[in-house]
């Protein structure tokens, strides 16, 4: 698909969602198509990075990881994009260099993640195990 056929199918959509909502006759509906308008434009840019920095198979692991972890997906996105937009980035990311980077973000977590179990019997005496006094 070209960037002109999803572009009519988005002006369809929008058409069709402001019939849907009564029309649109008043001032609110033009700002909610605005910040519409501009999260698209926001989306489309996020994507045109991703793109840019990113092979395919790097492409497919972030598209896996948004499906099953929303919040670190968007994470990484927003990451990714910093460090393109700031020149940290030389060519295309590939799989093996995202998953270094998904490994350095994760091990900086896990370290306040960590349980400490204290057990400690309330009582314990040797006295107790001799059962020849019953």
């Amino acid at each position: 698909m070209g960037d002109d056929e999803l572009a009519a199918i988005r002006e369809r959509r929008m058409a069709e969602m402001q019939a849907m909502s009564g029309g649109g006759g008043g001032g609110a509906g033009e700002q909610q198509k605005k910040r519409q308008e501009q999260m698209e434009q926001m989306e489309n840019m996020k994507n045109g990075i991703l793109s840019q920095v990113l092979d395919q198979e790097a492409r497919a692991r972030l598209n896996t990881i948004k499906l099953t972890k929303p919040e670190k997906g968007q994470q990484v996105e927003a990451m990714l994009c910093q460090m393109a937009q700031t020149g940290q980035l030389g060519g295309k990311m590939g799989e093996k260099e995202l998953k270094s980077l998904l490994e350095r973000m994760s091990g900086a977590g896990q370290a306040s993640n960590k349980v400490k179990f204290d057990r400690r019997r309330a009582m314990d005496s040797d006295d107790d195990d001799d059962l020849s006094d019953l």
